[in-house]
C-alpha cells in the first residue's frame, strides 16, 4: 500500500509541457516527482503530429527517431481549392516536422528521468491540497489506493481538460466558441505530397480546417477541427471529414488504420497561471495557438521557464505567488503577444464566407512574401480585392 510522500516539485501530467517542466526543475537541483494518470506516456495520441522545429534547440530537444517527415512548408487551400504556398519558416507552429507523437512524448519523459525526475504512472490527481490558501500538493489515486503527495511547488500540466487549476480556484472555464472538436484518421494508400502539410479552409470545416500531414510513403494523418459552437456532436465533425475525403480521390481510395479524437482550446491564454504554491503550464494554461490549434512548441517553451522558476523557488525556500510570478512574466514575454494576436485573427476568420476566403487565397496565390505578416497579407489582398480588406478594419 503506498504511503504519503513529499517532494520539492510535483508535476501533474507527463505530456510535453509536464516533462519539460520536470526536466528543467531537476536539472536545476530540485527533487521532482511527475505523475501521469495513464499507464503509458504519449498514448493514446490526440494530435495532428505536426510541429515547427526552430524552437527545439532552445529548450534542449534533439530530433530523433520520432521524426517521420521533414516538410518544406505548408499549402493553404481556399474553398475552391486555389493554393497559397508558405515556406516552413513562416508556416506556423504545425509545420516543419511530422512526428510520431507517442515517441516524442516518451523521449521527453526519458530526458526528464535522465535529469533526475521520478515518474509514477497510473497515478491520477483527485484533488489539490491547500493550507492557508496555499497549494501544498495533491491527493492522488494509484491502483485503487489514495494517498497525499506534499510538495513545495505543484505544477498543473494536466492538459486541455485540466482540473488542477479549477480545484485550486483559478478561473479556467472556456466558451464554446473557444473550443474545437477534432477528429483524425491515419490513412494508408493515399497520394499526399510529403513536401507539404496541407490545410483546407472554409465551410468544409466550420470555424476550423481540414488538415493533411504526410507521415511517409502513401501514409498521412487526415483530420478536421470544427468550432464546438457550430456543431452539436462529434458525429457531425466526423461527417464533415468523411464528406471531404469522399470528394478527394487521392484520399477516398485510402484505408483508415486508426482514429483519434478530442477537444482543443482556441482561446486566449489564461489571465492568471500562478498562485501561492502552484503554476499551470501548457494546454492547462490555454497556451494552444488559437489559430492553428498547435500547442507542443508553446508548452515546451513555457515548461522550461516553469521548471527553472520552480527550482529557484525551492532553492530559496519561497514558493509564494510573488516568486512564482517570474514564470508568469517569462512565458508571457515569449508567447502572449502572438497568442492574443492569433486569437483576434481567429475571431475574425470564423466569420468569413467561402467567397471571401477564395478571394484572399487567390490574391496570395503565386506571391513570394519575404515576411509573412498581417500587414503584408492585407496589402497583397488589397491590391487585388480592396473590398475584402474592409472586413478587417476592426481587426487592424
Amino acid at each position: 500500500m503506498p504511503g504519503d510522500r513529499t517532494t520539492d516539485v510535483l508535476v501533474i501530467g507527463a505530456g510535453p509541457a509536464g516533462s519539460m517542466t520536470a526536466k528543467w526543475a531537476a536539472k536545476h537541483g530540485a527533487e521532482v516527482l511527475m505523475i501521469e494518470k495513464r499507464q503509458e506516456i504519449g498514448s493514446p495520441v490526440r494530435c495532428g503530429e505536426g510541429m515547427s522545429k526552430e524552437w527545439l534547440r532552445d529548450v534542449g530537444i534533439t530530433p530523433g527517431r520520432w521524426v517521420n517527415v521533414e516538410v518544406e512548408g505548408a499549402r493553404i487551400f481556399s474553398p475552391n481549392e486555389t493554393v497559397f504556398e508558405i515556406n516552413e519558416k513562416h508556416a506556423g507552429n504545425e509545420v516543419g516536422y511530422v512526428v510520431e507523437r507517442d515517441g516524442f512524448d516518451k523521449q521527453l519523459a526519458i530526458d526528464a528521468a535522465n535529469a533526475g525526475a521520478e515518474i509514477e504512472l497510473k497515478t491520477a490527481a483527485t484533488g489539490i491540497l491547500k493550507e492557508n490558501g496555499r497549494v501544498v500538493g495533491a491527493r492522488v489515486k494509484q491502483f485503487g489506493e489514495t494517498f497525499d503527495i506534499r510538495a513545495k511547488v505543484t505544477v498543473g500540466a494536466d492538459g486541455f481538460e485540466s482540473q488542477v487549476g479549477r480545484w485550486a480556484g483559478l478561473p479556467t472555464n472556456l466558451q464554446l466558441r473557444d473550443m474545437d472538436t477534432c477528429l483524425q484518421y491515419r490513412m494508408t494508400n493515399v497520394d499526399s505530397d510529403v513536401r507539404y502539410c496541407d490545410f483546407y479552409l472554409g465551410q468544409v470545416a466550420p470555424g476550423g480546417y481540414v488538415w493533411v500531414f504526410p507521415k511517409g510513403d502513401r501514409l498521412a494523418n487526415v483530420g478536421i477541427g470544427v468550432q464546438v459552437s457550430q456543431i452539436r456532436t462529434m458525429a457531425e465533425a466526423k461527417n464533415y471529414l468523411d464528406r471531404w475525403i469522399d470528394k478527394h480521390p487521392a484520399y477516398a481510395k485510402g484505408k483508415k488504420i486508426d482514429m483519434v479524437g478530442g477537444g482543443v482550446s482556441i482561446s486566449k491564454p489564461l489571465a492568471r497561471t500562478v498562485m501561492d504554491g502552484l503554476m499551470l503550464v501548457g494546454d492547462a494554461a490555454r497556451m494552444i495557438d488559437p489559430l492553428t490549434g498547435g500547442g507542443i512548441a508553446n508548452g515546451c517553451i513555457a515548461g522550461k521557464i516553469c521548471g527553472e522558476v520552480a527550482a529557484h523557488a525551492v532553492e530559496i525556500g519561497d514558493a509564494s505567488e510573488s516568486v512564482l510570478s517570474a514564470y508568469e512574466k517569462g512565458w508571457r514575454a515569449k508567447l502572449e503577444e502572438k497568442l492574443y494576436r492569433n486569437w483576434l485573427a481567429k475571431e475574425k476568420l470564423v466569420t468569413l464566407s467561402d467567397a471571401t476566403f477564395d478571394k484572399i487565397i487567390d490574391a496570395l496565390s503565386g506571391l513570394k512574401l519575404e515576411k509573412l505578416s498581417v500587414h503584408n497579407i492585407l496589402k497583397a489582398v488589397h491590391a487585388k480585392y480592396p473590398e475584402v480588406t474592409k472586413e478587417f478594419e476592426a481587426f487592424l
